[in-house]
Formats: structure tokens, C-alpha cells, sequence
């Protein structure tokens, strides 16, 4: 008897069922009125006393893996049925394809790594900003025209609140809840009021950076620069920073680094001019420094932003901005490797 039993035992787990009749036969089979289980039982009265305690734990076992085999498939044919009537296919094969990093992910991390290397922690602000953290404490006064710089989508009924511009913001909230030194990136999305094509998009991401303390310079600023653009582009990268205006920055500079792609000589990308501009920088302006309630004549700073898809489309050599809002399995695939 106990050799049945513990050949029941293994039918018992090796049996599969494609359907509800299926099951039902099985356990009709093993628990019904005059199936193999309640015959076990009948006979279980002319075991040999000194076996009825093995054979009894033997039985139990039998049962209780016959029932819970019985709620184990019921469940799961239940189951199978209602992915059925919804239109999903079970036995289809599975998509074993892994997803990747997106390439602005990617450059993203790849930027705050190399500023944390240097002392620079991340900040983060809201998307939607009021006109002070915007405009006015970076030195926008009402009417100025630097604020005809900015394509801005505003809240609508609510002049003073708006889709942020640029992640500057977050540098004026830092600012007004932090004592120098300050030294932080703030990375973050962006809305400009903008025809999106090749070579610009209603939203895109920046990176903006920050340095406040003591006797900060402009050569504090350069090395920093030429340090970033040394570990992103390569150590042969060279840099040059060109007079420019902008509100919050005196002076102000854009920056150009030699181009990559061509070693400075000259091709399409670099406009044949072995130069290709990728961020804007300067001197926080003391009026900054004042509003958000620093001391200008104590403390000095700089500040620099740059826009993360220049810099993917410059890594990588990427001609076309849209490709990264589009979502296209063929594009995203490149960068599997680059994780």
C-alpha cells in the first residue's frame, strides 16, 4: 500500500491540465465518493497496527496535495480564461528584450558625476515658478527687455505664475535658504514657447551650476569649465569663452569647446569653424547676490547652464532633437550599450 500511495503522490504532481473538464476528471478521480482517496481510507482499516502511523501521515499527504492541486490549476485556468475574453494571448512567446538608459538619462548622469567629483551637490526645484524665482531676482526688471529673451508659457489667468524658463530658478531658492559657500548643479526640464523642429523643442532639459564664497574669480570659473569639458569630451578638448550678456551674469561669457569631431579642423557639425558652443557662464551679478539676500560685498560667485541635449546631440552625434521625444524603439536601441 504504501509503494501506491507514493506512486499517486508523483501522478499527482506530474499531471497537467489544458482545460476546466480536464481538472474535473482528476478530481473526480482522487476525491470523489468512490475515488482513489476514499478507497485508500476503506482499506487503511487492515493495516498492521505498527504501520497505521507512517501509513496515516502518508495518506493525509496524499490528500492534502491532491486538494491543493485541484485550487492551484482552478485558479490558474480561471485566470487563463479571463486573459482570453480579454483579448490577451498566454502562449505567446515573451518579449525578453531589456529596456536602456535614455541618451539625456545618460549625459544627465554623466554630468552630475563628473561636478560631484569637484564638490558640487544636486538641487532640484518646481516645474511651475512664480515671476520672482523666474524673473525678478535674477534680475529681469519689469519691462526689460532681457525678459523678451524668454518664450515663457504662462499659467493661464495668473500673469505671475508660469511653466519655468530655465533652471535658474532653483539657483535663487537655494540662495535665499543657504548661507555661502554654496556649491551646487541643478538639473532639471525646461518650457520655452518655441516651433519645434531640428534644432529646438518647447521643452528641453538644463543644467545649470552655482559656486558662492570668498573671493570666488573668473579663473575659479574657467578652470571649472575647461576641468568639465576635459572629462566629457576627452583630454585633448580645448575651450574658449567669447563676451556675451545675461541678466543674472557680469561679466558674461558663452563658451565653445574645440570640436570633437573633427579635432578643431573644421567640418559640418563644428560649421567649419573647429569650434562648437555648448554653454553659458559668468560672474553672478550683485544684484542676484542681493536679492536673494546675500552679501555682495562679503561674497562672489559664478554661475554657468547648459542645455543637456546639445551636449547628447554633440556626444553622440545626433542631427535631430526630436528624436528624443519620439519614443522610437530603432533610436533608443543605440544606447543599450552605453548603460
Amino acid at each position: 500500500m504504501k509503494e501506491k500511495v507514493l506512486t499517486y503522490l508523483e501522478e499527482i504532481k506530474s499531471t497537467t491540465f489544458d482545460k476546466m473538464d480536464d481538472l474535473e476528471a482528476f478530481r473526480v478521480k482522487y476525491i470523489g465518493k468512490k475515488g482513489i482517496i476514499p478507497a485508500l481510507f476503506a482499506d487503511f482499516k487492515s493495516i498492521a497496527p505498527k504501520d497505521r502511523r507512517e501509513m496515516g501521515v502518508l495518506l493525509n499527504d496524499l490528500k492534502k496535495a491532491t486538494l491543493a492541486k485541484v485550487e492551484e490549476v482552478k485558479e490558474l485556468l480561471d485566470n487563463m480564461d479571463q486573459y482570453m475574453e480579454s483579448g490577451i494571448d498566454l502562449s505567446l512567446p515573451v518579449n525578453e528584450d531589456l529596456g536602456s538608459r535614455h541618451p539625456l538619462s545618460l549625459v544627465r548622469n554623466q554630468i552630475i558625476e563628473i561636478f560631484s567629483r569637484i564638490g558640487f551637490t544636486v538641487e532640484e526645484g518646481p516645474e511651475i515658478e512664480d515671476d520672482w524665482h523666474n524673473f525678478t531676482a535674477l534680475n529681469f526688471p519689469e519691462e526689460h527687455p532681457a525678459r523678451d529673451m524668454q518664450d515663457t508659457f504662462f499659467i493661464e489667468k495668473s500673469p505671475d505664475i508660469a511653466l519655468r524658463t530655465h533652471t535658474s530658478s532653483v539657483q535663487v531658492r537655494v540662495m535665499e535658504n543657504n548661507q555661502p559657500p554654496v556649491r551646487s548643479i541643478f538639473p532639471g526640464r525646461v518650457f520655452r514657447n518655441e516651433a519645434i523642429s531640428a534644432r529646438a523643442h518647447c521643452i528641453f532639459h538644463q543644467v545649470e551650476g552655482l559656486y558662492i564664497d570668498k573671493n570666488v574669480s573668473f579663473a575659479d570659473l574657467k578652470q571649472t569649465l575647461m576641468y568639465f569639458a576635459k572629462e566629457m569630451f576627452g583630454e585633448n578638448t580645448g575651450i574658449r569663452l567669447r563676451p556675451s550678456y545675461f541678466p543674472f551674469t557680469e561679466p558674461s561669457a558663452e563658451m565653445d569647446i574645440s570640436c570633437h569631431i573633427c579635432g578643431g579642423k573644421g567640418c559640418n557639425i563644428c560649421k567649419y569653424t573647429g569650434w562648437v558652443e555648448i554653454l553659458g557662464c559668468g560672474m553672478v551679478d550683485p544684484n542676484v547676490l542681493k536679492n536673494a539676500g546675500i552679501d555682495s560685498e562679503k561674497y562672489t560667485g559664478f554661475a554657468f547652464g547648459m542645455g543637456i541635449e546639445r551636449i547628447t546631440m554633440l556626444k553622440y552625434q545626433i542631427k535631430d532633437l526630436r528624436l528624443f521625444f519620439e519614443n522610437d524603439i530603432r533610436f533608443l536601441k543605440q544606447f543599450e550599450s552605453a548603460i
